[in-house]
């Protein structure tokens, strides 16, 4: 399947879960959150959270500064 990782057209088992697409990406990291089709994935639940075909799946880092 196809899913939209940050943007740009990727492919993936059909079967990926967030906890996947993460690691293929460079890996689950402290001070970054997961959305999916624009909703929020909490950490806890990125082993068993499916990801759909052609979902956009974004990996938001967080920065500090004003």
């Amino acid at each position: 399947m196809e899913i939209k990782l940050n943007g740009r057209w990727t492919e993936f088992p059909d079967d990926a879960t967030v906890a996947d697409v993460l690691d293929a990406a460079g890996g689950q990291r402290p001070g970054i959150a997961v959305a999916v089709d624009g909703v929020v994935v909490r950490r806890g639940d990125w082993a068993t959270a499916a990801v759909p075909k052609g979902a956009a799946f974004d990996v938001l880092t967080a920065v500090q500064g004003g």
